[in-house]
């Protein structure tokens, strides 16, 4: 019955095109960024741009959905006369970017309507919102794209857009600087896929993606490959391209941060896969080996990051890297099992990477918008400095912690079950014929589920040091309850998590068309197993039933309130923690973020962090504190950064001097490059 309601709806949607709709809808986004420069500063202005941004991107959520659920329904691209030299710009939605599109545009829809009243704090709001609306019409340009011209232009639109929402707050000196490695970083990502597409188009310089299909034989497959991993995963968050995601998001405003982890990072995901497993051609077996590699390192350096972190915004940010690793494991597992030839296996584990990339968007958005109402009520992202907010936030902590539950894969949420499949297909990796990956897969599995395991002692940390205890500082007790749209949107965020966990039967099948396009296969239909289970590959061999499991927990927890209620809440009373016999006057004596860590930061810390502990104790008779002092280094930034901004830095100097020197030295210049050009030509010939 369901499948005829889709058919009939989109029966009715298919004759108003649903590329024109989407089209309509990215120069509508374009059109509200320019209004937005008018209207800002005015009262109910910022809602009204807000509001707007999220009825465009419902309705575009709305024709990317009826595309995904029956490909070929929109009919031809829209052709805009826009484009290279007496070019064009072809628009359209297939199976992948409808995918992506919903992803985007769902949750930018939610974020928008959390900005309606957690936007309006924005001091300056002239400096973020015109930028809005051009950073969501960007990503949904690259998303439409079908030719390299228009996803560069995307792509490049988005990253001076987010670059601007990153500087917004240019006050701050640590702003400034995550914006100018933000923008360094954007560059080369650019770059890097301007020369994937240029090797892509051939010596015939077909730009559009339909010429790069066809000429998909005859390209170098190691080279595109490299760039794309290079230009993708440095906008993606893959280690060791990961340095402006610490920096940016805490810089950005809360909303923004949440668009830019949540989302923009999937765009650049969907970049890596349109050009892998699309237009390069039928992949070789050895090219997971560098993606699976890159996303094993990616996923466990990631949570060690966010576990040494006491501002909550970067630890969000570092579980953005550590997610983009989970992903990309999926990718490169999808590219063994195709270049194998194990076509179902391929599907499985390429469903498993979109499926997590579509969680992702959900909890790591409510995380932030968490993050960004703790911030408006405390002025802190330091967690050594919050506590107690539970009393204080109720319904944000509610929120915050279904948001925890879903990023450390526990069922009945989502990020169980993306990571379940993907642990599924890691479970088939014995089939594989070569040995290499045979052998590299189940270590990738390993550390997949160590990292898993640190995610939720992380978020134990993040949950626990926020919003329980006693306030550690006078703003987190004087802390209040957000604004109901920013609620409202948290707790929709909250409820789509727990139904895609509780229902993920649906989530896998919309995927069909998405699998059938890039691996040519599909799994079996799974809304349609007995009691909503899904079973990707048999039934007999494992499955999963997440409606099962939420009632199970819900029969349980209620009746162990009902138990409680009955006969053993005479029993209770409230009275201060037993301190062992000592009196416990200070809240900072309670159990921090940095004891959380501290375990963990022993057995990894050395290695990863050249982590040094010194405490210093107060002489006797003294009444001095104790001190501890923990040194931490970024191993990887110092080792490949540093040296090249050092590097940079004494070239500049020493070139600043030609700046100053005489006429007649400038000609003897000129007069000295002119010959060595002309040895190089007459060589040359």
């Amino acid at each position: 019955m369901g499948r005829i309601m889709v058919g009939i709806s989109i029966s009715i949607v298919a004759p108003f095109l649903l590329n024109q709709i989407a089209a309509y809808g990215v120069g509508i986004l374009l059109l509200l960024a320019a209004l937005a420069i008018l209207v800002c500063r005015r009262p109910f202005g910022s809602r009204f741009i807000y509001g707007a941004c999220a009825l465009v991107c419902s309705a575009l959520v709305g024709a990317a959905l009826c595309a995904l659920l029956a490909p070929g329904a929109g009919l031809d691209a829209v052709e805009i006369p826009i484009g290279v030299p007496l070019g064009r710009t072809w628009l359209a939605l297939d199976p992948l970017s409808a995918a992506f599109a919903v992803i985007v545009n769902l949750t930018t829809a939610i974020v928008s309507f959390y900005a309606i009243g957690h936007g309006t704090h924005a001091a300056e709001p002239q400096r973020v919102v015109p930028f809005y609306p051009a950073f969501v019409a960007a990503m949904n340009i690259v998303l439409l794209a079908q030719d390299a011209f228009s996803f560069l232009v995307g792509w490049e639109i988005m990253s001076l857009a987010s670059w601007a929402l990153v500087v917004s707050e240019d006050r701050s000196a640590s702003n400034r600087r995550a914006g100018i490695v933000y923008l360094i970083m954007a560059t080369g990502g650019a770059m890097t896929l301007l020369l994937a597409f240029g090797i892509l188009a051939g010596p015939e310089g077909g730009y559009t993606f339909d010429a790069m299909r066809q000429a998909a034989a005859f390209k170098p497959g190691a080279i595109v490959l490299a760039l794309a991993l290079i230009g993708a995963g440095s906008k993606a968050g893959l280690v060791p391209l990961h340095a402006w995601l610490p920096l940016a998001h805490p810089a950005a405003p809360s909303h923004v941060s949440a668009l830019m982890s949540g989302v923009m990072t999937k765009v650049a995901v969907y970049g890596f896969i349109r050009i892998v497993f699309d237009l390069s051609g039928p992949p070789s077996w050895w090219w997971s080996i560098p993606v699976l590699i890159v996303a094993a390192i990616t996923a466990i350096l990631g949570v060690l990051y966010a576990l040494m972190e006491h501002d909550l915004k970067r630890l969000l940010a570092y579980h953005t890297v550590e997610n983009i690793g989970i992903i990309f494991i999926g990718l490169g597992l999808a590219l063994a099992f195709e270049a194998s030839g194990f076509a179902v296996a391929a599907a499985l584990a390429l469903i498993a990477a979109i499926f997590h990339v579509f969680n992702h968007s959900l909890f790591k958005s409510l995380l932030f918008l968490g993050a960004g109402a703790v911030l408006s009520a405390t002025g802190e992202r330091d967690m050594e400095c919050m506590g107690g907010l539970i009393h204080r936030m109720p319904v944000t902590a509610f929120a915050f912690l279904m948001g925890c539950i879903a990023i450390s894969a526990l069922p009945p949420f989502n990020g169980f079950v993306s990571e379940w499949l993907t642990f599924q297909a890691i479970l088939m990796s014995p089939q594989l014929p070569q040995w290499i990956p045979r052998l590299l897969v189940p270590a990738v599995g390993a550390t997949l589920a160590c990292s898993a395991a640190l995610a939720a002692a992380c978020f134990v940390k993040a949950f626990g040091s926020t919003f329980l205890g006693r306030p550690r500082a006078p703003s987190a007790a004087a802390a209040k309850e957000t604004d109901r749209w920013s609620l409202g949107a948290m707790l929709l965020l909250a409820a789509l998590c727990l139904g895609a966990g509780v229902l993920p039967g649906f989530v896998i099948d919309s995927l069909a068309g998405v699998s059938n396009l890039l691996v040519g296969a599909q799994l079996a239909a799974q809304s349609d197993q007995p009691w909503l289970r899904i079973a990707p590959i048999d039934p007999a061999r494992s499955a999963y039933n997440g409606l099962l499991v939420f009632s199970m927990i819900v029969i349980a927890a209620g009746l162990t309130a009902l138990i409680v209620r009955r006969f053993a809440s005479h029993g209770l009373r409230r009275a201060p923690a037993w301190d062992c016999g000592f009196p416990d006057p200070s809240p900072v004596t309670q159990y921090s973020s940095s004891s959380f860590a501290q375990p963990i930061r022993r057995v990894f810390g050395s290695v990863v962090f050249r982590a040094r502990e010194h405490v210093t104790m107060p002489r006797a008779g003294d009444t001095g504190k104790a001190k501890l002092q923990l040194n931490l280094h970024d191993t990887l930034w110092e080792a490949l950064y540093d040296p090249v901004i050092r590097f940079v830095n004494t070239a500049a100097d020493r070139l600043n001097g030609f700046q100053f020197l005489t006429i007649r030295k400038y000609l003897m210049l000129v007069f000295a490059a002119l010959v060595l050009l002309l040895v190089i030509i007459g060589t040359w010939r």
